[in-house]
């Protein structure tokens, strides 16, 4: 009697002489290759023949009917334009994924240690569903210069001012004719010397009437008497003025500091009244020059420039760490999941403080994720394109310029663009991130095996 021949470990006999057939067997490779041809021909049209195309096409000029041979990528690393966006991705690669992978190695340490976790990383996870377009609109907003719409400047101006106050009377300037001049430095000082009795009248303009303030009262000029005395008040234009001279309705400029200086050294210090007047009594006979010092006329502070030429590169980083720290994060907490608590108890029964237990325990025991992360990090800022598009001004754009927006430029820029130097830029992008794309694909094989 013949019978059929069974599996391993099952009593069940095996058709056909011990032929798996079926989902066991895989089916028929014609079926497989039914199924996978519509993969292969989208990723033929869409992957393939564009990077074979763009290979070719870096040979040849900006025409594409002449061939140049290796002539767009010595220009590529010639121009300066390019030099500069090459500068500026070593930067990205050095500086951004390991940030990134720094705070979202600590943020997932932290929440595993607090409630509502879950919770807190889905926030932290939420600017990654943004896309990068919104977000560099969102960051172009928060880094405008304008405090009254930039949200880091309006914290810059407050954080200042807590600490040095502002002028009193911000942009004022001598009025011609008002016995002033402005000196190097914004310190305003009187144009003829004074005596120890005289009666000085000195007029200020370029500051509103409005925003005087409510303690200052209608300008008079002092009669003479006993010492130095004086008047500082705004003389505001208008049809009825006279230029030096105090019109009615004109007010003083309190709490204004004048400084009596003989020679280079100051005597005394006054401070004018709510009318603007003050009184120097007491000043030995001699020749005086009057000074109101810059403090009292410098423009307030407003701010950085964070979208100039020295801080763009950074800010537009700062966004990317905005939008991703919640990818690395959840990456990493998965990986600290997986670790076993036995190990980490187990340092801490030997006596291991918290911090050594991360230093020497959890991170190397994490070290293969961090890893992943890192290497799927710099894959994503050297094709990083629309922050930089959208943040950087059009005035400072070369200075914050990466391969792949340089790439977008010439290739589409004014007059039709360079696509042959534009898709010799793209195989050097490409370049660069195979070696993290190969890297990354085999580790994921060596995960699996």
């Amino acid at each position: 009697m013949v019978t059929s021949p069974t599996r391993p470990g099952s009593s069940a006999p095996v058709p056909d002489g011990g032929r798996r057939t079926g989902a066991l067997s895989g089916g028929s490779p014609r079926l497989a290759w039914v199924f996978l041809a519509p993969a292969l021909l989208l990723l033929l049209v869409f992957l393939v023949y564009p990077t074979a195309w763009s290979l070719v096409r870096s040979l040849f000029d900006a025409r594409g009917e002449e061939f140049v041979g290796l002539g767009n990528y010595v220009t590529a690393f010639t121009d300066e334009r390019t030099l500069v966006a090459l500068r500026n991705n070593i930067i990205w690669v050095v500086v951004a994924p390991t940030l990134v992978t720094s705070i979202g190695l600590v943020l997932a340490v932290l929440t595993e240690k607090i409630r509502w976790a879950a919770a807190f990383r889905l926030v932290l996870f939420m600017p990654l569903a943004i896309s990068l377009v919104a977000s560099g609109i969102v960051f172009r907003l928060v880094y405008d210069e304008d405090p009254d719409r930039g949200v880091a400047n309006a914290i810059a101006v407050a954080a200042h001012d807590m600490v040095a106050a502002p002028s009193p009377y911000p942009g004022a300037r001598p009025r011609e004719g008002g016995g002033l001049t402005a000196v190097e430095g914004g310190a305003l000082v009187t144009a003829l010397p004074v005596g120890e009795q005289e009666v000085v009248s000195l007029a200020i303009t370029g500051f509103p009437p409005d925003a005087l303030p409510a303690a200052a009262t209608d300008a008079a000029v002092p009669e003479p008497g006993p010492g130095l005395r004086g008047l500082v008040w705004l003389d505001v234009a208008g049809v009825q003025d006279r230029p030096g001279e105090v019109d009615a309705g004109e007010r003083g400029m309190p709490g204004l500091t004048v400084e009596v200086l003989a020679g280079d050294r100051v005597v005394t210090t006054v401070t004018t009244g709510d009318d603007g007047r003050f009184t120097v009594p007491d000043l030995a006979p001699g020749s005086y020059t009057l000074r109101l010092p810059e403090s009292g006329f410098t423009p307030p502070f407003r701010g950085l420039t964070w979208l100039g030429p020295g801080l763009v590169t950074p800010v537009i980083i700062s966004a990317w760490l905005w939008i991703m720290s919640g990818f690395a994060m959840t990456l990493i907490a998965a990986g600290l999941a997986a670790i076993p608590r036995d190990a980490l108890e187990a340092a801490r029964v030997d006596g291991a403080t918290e911090w050594q237990v991360f230093r020497r325990v959890t991170v190397p025991l994490l070290s293969p994720v961090l890893l992943v992360v890192v290497v799927t990090l710099v894959i994503n800022v050297l094709k990083v394109f629309d922050l930089v598009f959208v943040i950087a001004p059009g005035s400072v754009q070369e200075e914050a310029n990466v391969l792949a927006l340089q790439m977008w430029q010439v290739s589409f820029g004014a007059g039709g663009g360079d696509q042959g130097l534009g898709s010799a830029l793209a195989v050097l992008l490409f370049l660069l991130v195979l070696p993290a794309m190969v890297f990354n694909i085999r580790r994921f094989k060596g995960d699996r095996a």
